[in-house]
């Protein structure tokens, strides 16, 4: 298919308008199917990652408002009306909300992990291998439940330092599809209960998809995620029929889905429309879908990132949890803020911007959305 050749702002126009940054979602539902999956991490500076990006994404969303859609508020949602559950991307230790029409496509994977060897997910040692049946029965037995709940099971290796061998092999068996994630606790702790009061009956008695599904699925994911993305040459003949190749200059070669083609021809009909409208300034999440590509972030916003919660403090450039800040059509600087959830106070690391994109109004809306000064 011929390529379409777009200049550097339309193509900004168009990924900001795609990603959901222009008109949020009126819930996390319709964000959650448009994307595939949102990114989860436990770390909470200000805010974890999975809600600083749906901030953006959706309507009046207020934090753990993702948690509170996988498996329910103060009472825990029944595995028939569940349409989301927790689970890492195939071939990788990235933890992410999935809608539950994934639940097939990760069999292989899961499978695959009970058969290498890895102290985080593979297969369970010998002690492990003792203790997963009586985890199990007691699961089944007493419903959901955490590390916390099996004392005295001894410490075990593993890839974040030293583990109980319960909290070990209940993650194991999480990797392997063996268990689930029921809801979280205080901490963020995770409450394991067996897949079938977590997911409906129907999602877990679908047929299997071959593996040639399973890989279009996988690409059709990141392209869902990132909306305009470069793929890899073993990537694009899953999806040849689904995609519309795009050229811009000074980028690699990118693609979007053909399901976006009219929004695209929406952008560049209103293309002068759009410039005379002030930039909207938000504070994006540091694993943002706009910014995750880091390669196609330099090339086509001209804007060179790196998350600097693992670089040695000596090193980092913008901050432990910098956040990156979108102007309309140009990423201009950062804010790293840290919450003082005691002094109930939102305290700003550092900053960076030009002068012509305030940011206090920006910060002080964020500061509100954590229920902070």
């Amino acid at each position: 298919m011929t390529p379409l050749r777009l200049d550097p702002l339309t193509a900004r126009r168009f990924q900001r308008r795609a990603l959901l940054l222009d008109a949020p979602a009126p819930d996390v539902a319709t964000a959650l199917a448009h994307h595939g999956y949102i990114q989860i991490d436990p770390i909470n500076v200000c805010g974890r990652m999975h809600d600083l990006i749906l901030r953006n994404r959706v309507h009046a969303y207020p934090e753990g408002g993702l948690m509170r859609h996988l498996h329910g508020g103060d009472s825990l949602l029944p595995a028939a009306q569940r349409t989301a559950f927790e689970h890492h991307l195939p071939a990788t230790g990235i933890l992410v909300a999935f809608t539950t029409d994934a639940w097939p496509h990760l069999q292989a994977a899961m499978r695959e992990r009970t058969r290498r060897s890895s102290a985080w997910s593979g297969r369970l040692t010998p002690k492990q291998k003792a203790l997963a049946p009586h985890l199990l029965a007691e699961i089944a037995a007493r419903g959901p439940l955490s590390s916390e709940d099996f004392a005295d099971t001894g410490r075990s290796r593993s890839v974040w330092g030293a583990a109980t061998v319960a909290k070990a092999t209940l993650q194991k068996l999480f990797f392997h599809g063996r268990l689930l994630i029921a809801r979280r606790g205080e901490g963020n702790r995770r409450y394991y209960d067996l897949p079938e009061r977590v997911l409906p009956a129907p999602i877990l008695a679908a047929p299997a998809p071959t593996p040639a599904e399973s890989a279009r699925w996988e690409v059709l994911l990141k392209l869902r995620q990132r909306r305009l993305t470069a793929l890899k040459r073993t990537e694009l003949p899953a999806v040849a029929d689904l995609v519309q190749p795009i050229t811009v200059e000074g980028c690699p070669p990118l693609y979007c889905l053909k399901s976006d083609l009219p929004l695209l021809a929406e952008i560049s009909n209103l293309k002068s429309q759009i410039s005379n409208e002030p930039p909207a300034v938000l504070l994006l999440a540091p694993l943002d879908p706009l910014i995750y590509d880091r390669r196609v972030t330099a090339a086509l916003w001209n804007f060179t990132y790196t998350w600097e919660v693992y670089v040695p403090p000596a090193k980092r450039t913008r901050g432990y949890y910098a956040l990156p800040v979108l102007a309309g059509t140009a990423l201009v600087g950062h804010v790293d803020p840290k919450a003082d959830r005691a002094a109930r106070r939102l305290r700003i690391v550092s900053r960076s911007a030009p002068r012509r994109h305030p940011l206090t109004a920006t910060v002080r809306a964020f500061a509100r959305w954590l229920g902070l000064r």
